[in-house]
């Protein structure tokens, strides 16, 4: 375990924001998060999976807790071959995880390809990306319970995910510290390309029927053409979520922008109920791409993307986003909701 006082976050955020905590604490091991839930249950303390969806606005005075994290793969996930389940460390990087899926052609993560962040987060956030949320593969979730030292197997139905969601995030923010996450997978793989430029890319590529492998690397440099790297330009990536709308709200806004991009949301019996309209296209359409305010700036190639051009504070984000917030609502009516945690 890991315990460091007045310890920098500048490491443990993807925005880059050079943060100070009163306490670090990093477990490796389901008996050390039953130890360091027994120092934090009495005090203020922030979970923190990677730092990949944070956003911090200045100096955090109480503890930090993460789990630690494992380069080699294969040390920290156990295979069930009867039933095609993968057990995960929380500490994992997630991209690592989708890699190692499908060199061992273990097949369901790959459109996930690329998001960052650590094994952990994906539970909490329900992490989604080309027509695909990790909510569909979870099997179960393992935690300590902070305020009893409980561990315990949490099924993935009662986690209630829905899109970036999951009761991690709601009623039961900061309640546990995950240590495992079970994925289901499969040994039989069906591409799944009709969603964004995947199928272009492929086209463009002579690729008709795509391996896993492909698959994984056409979304991986599909990512990395218009997202920024975060060691050039700090960032979490998708900043706001995709707002869904109701059909009557749908059908105003679109009879003003009748090429306006969307996506039917169908409920269990394949009905559309809602339609999904990209965040980045409304932010683009008020003129936001490529634009700053002072250190502070929209991604010149996807504007869904804020950015710390060098320099930012995390008040400098926030300035940002309740700008772009504004002309969203003023021109569609839409309150954008952002994606990222906000501390």
């Amino acid at each position: 375990m890991r315990d460091i006082r007045n310890y920098s976050l500048l490491e443990h955020n993807t925005f880059g924001i050079d943060a100070m905590c009163g306490r670090f604490l990093e477990y490796a091991s389901v008996d050390e998060a039953v130890e360091v839930a027994g120092m934090i249950s009495s005090s203020p303390f922030l979970i923190v999976g990677g730092g990949s969806n944070l956003l911090l606005t200045g100096d955090y005075p109480g503890t930090v807790v993460t789990p630690a994290p494992m380069a080699d793969v294969s040390a920290g996930v156990c295979l069930d071959s009867k039933n095609l389940t993968l057990r995960c460390w929380a500490g994992l990087v997630f991209d690592d995880v989708v890699n190692y899926c499908v060199d061992k052609g273990l097949y369901g993560l790959e459109n996930l390809s690329l998001i960052p962040g650590q094994v952990g987060a994906s539970a909490v956030q329900n992490i989604g990306a080309y027509g695909a949320e990790v909510k569909d593969v979870i099997c179960s979730v393992e935690a300590v319970e902070i305020a009893t030292g409980k561990v315990v197997t949490i099924p993935a139905e009662e986690c209630r995910y829905a899109y970036r969601q999951s009761r991690f995030k709601t009623e039961w923010r900061n309640r546990f510290l995950i240590t495992f996450v079970t994925y289901r997978l499969s040994t039989s793989f069906t591409p799944h390309v009709d969603y964004g430029n995947i199928r272009a890319e492929l086209d463009a590529r002579g690729i008709a029927t795509p391996t896993a492998r492909q698959l994984r690397d056409v979304i991986i440099d599909i990512r990395n053409a218009k997202l920024p790297d975060p060691k050039v330009e700090g960032n979490a990536g998708s900043f706001f979520m995709n707002p869904i709308v109701s059909r009557e709200q749908f059908e105003n806004i679109r009879r003003d922008y009748p090429s306006m991009p969307f996506y039917e949301v169908r409920n269990v019996l394949g009905e559309c109920t809602a339609y999904k309209i990209p965040a980045g296209w409304m932010i683009d359409q008020c003129g936001w791409k490529g634009k700053t305010i002072g250190p502070a700036g929209v991604h010149s190639r996807q504007a869904l993307v804020l950015v710390n051009k060098g320099g930012a504070t995390g008040s400098d984000i926030v300035r940002l986003m309740k700008a772009v917030q504004h002309d969203v609502c003023e021109r569609f009516g839409i309150s954008l909701q952002p994606e990222v945690n906000i501390v």
